[in-house]
């Protein structure tokens, strides 16, 4: 049973269909952009225009304010991780840099990257982490360890105490920015 593939220079993603994925990406030099609220809130807006445009169910998710954490199944027999990622992570970099042109320019500073083809990036370069999930405990163990970054790293006391997290969403305490697809999930 294959359980995923860390990416390097050179990422295989691994577009399986029944397989859910753990998806992983960072802001450009792990700054902190998605400490803004503004920064989240297009991140919300592009993750599920993403989800209907490709059609796959989001089953966790985590916004720390470096990185992201995603667990999504593909419902269709024929997708692209690649094509999911480049429709969630575009749009935030494009309006956050509409947004610092029009309202902040000397915000653009933190995204300079001093390249002449691409002088800002929001996101780091590459792919990310992506790890295929085929079994329903390693889903569980994953959605969990994702759920417990904010309690982690001290952010929060509780994991369900951090806002863009769908961990209060499994305790039943509260609905989270993105509605999660519990009727897909698979049970043990």
């Amino acid at each position: 049973m294959f359980d995923g593939q860390r990416c390097t220079k050179l990422c295989h993603r691994w577009n399986t269909p029944g397989h859910a994925h753990e998806l992983t990406f960072t802001c450009y030099k792990n700054r902190p952009f998605l400490s803004s609220e503004r920064a989240c809130r297009y991140l919300v807006e592009a993750i599920v225009a993403s989800r209907n445009k490709h059609a796959f169910d989001l089953w966790a998710y985590v916004f720390m304010p470096d990185h992201v954490h995603l667990v999504v199944w593909p419902r269709q027999e024929k997708y692209s991780i690649s094509q999911i990622l480049r429709s969630i992570k575009q749009p935030v970099s494009r309006r956050i840099l509409e947004y610092l042109r029009r309202e902040n320019r000397e915000g653009l500073k933190i995204l300079a990257t001093g390249e002449r083809d691409e002088p800002h990036r929001f996101w780091q370069k590459g792919g990310g982490y992506d790890r295929n999930i085929t079994s329903v405990e390693t889903l569980i163990k994953s959605i969990r360890y994702i759920h417990n970054n904010p309690a982690r790293r001290g952010l929060v006391e509780t994991a369900e105490a951090w806002h863009y997290s769908s961990a209060a969403d499994w305790e039943g305490l509260r609905r989270g920015p993105i509605a999660i697809d519990f009727d897909t999930f698979p049970m043990a």
